[in-house]
């Protein structure tokens, strides 16, 4: 099961290490942050860039909600545990599990969870044709796309509220 933890923006790599040396060996099977990859222009030159999905957040995957609950009242760096209950918290829907999967596109570790750039074509009249990657699967989801800034916004239903988020796009081809 997922769920899904707040803690400091910017602390969320600290926090992960924390999790992992305090929550006992075996009660998590995976810890990490989410995080897309863009194409960002500075000095005249378009770079690869990595960015936290959902900044502030953790997310987990466990068996032992309620061991790694009680564990995790003893790590200092969490400011809020999500869908607490009275018991313990509570996991992430299984419609907000297939949502994150649909993002991934294939890159997952110990501490990082990837959502990669997905690759369009621009084709006469400034249709966008997506080629490959995350938004593929999410077309009807898409808002906008800025071919300037290489994003493109996708409305997602996640934890029960519409949010947007910017996805990476690259330009392969341009026709017409």
């Amino acid at each position: 099961m997922w769920y899904v933890i707040q803690v400091i923006s910017g602390q969320e790599n600290q926090t992960i290490l924390l999790i992992e040396k305090m929550v006992s060996e075996g009660t998590i099977k995976q810890c990490f942050v989410p995080i897309r990859r863009l194409k960002k222009k500075f000095c005249g030159a378009w770079h690869d860039v990595t960015e936290k999905l959902f900044p502030g957040y953790v997310f987990l995957i466990t068996e032992q909600p309620q061991l790694l609950y009680e564990e995790l009242k003893s790590v200092p760096a969490l400011t809020k545990i999500l869908g607490r209950n009275e018991e313990y918290f509570t996991p992430l829907t299984e419609t907000d599990v297939q949502i994150m999967k649909k993002l991934q596109d294939g890159v997952e570790s110990n501490q990082s969870w990837g959502i990669e750039i997905s690759e369009v074509l621009v084709e006469a009249g400034n249709r966008i044709k997506i080629l490959s990657g995350p938004l593929v699967n999410l077309k009807g989801q898409i808002k906008k796309i800025n071919l300037h800034k290489r994003i493109a916004a996708v409305e997602v239903e996640f934890m029960g509220r519409k949010t947007v988020v910017n996805l990476g796009i690259e330009m392969v081809e341009r026709t017409g």
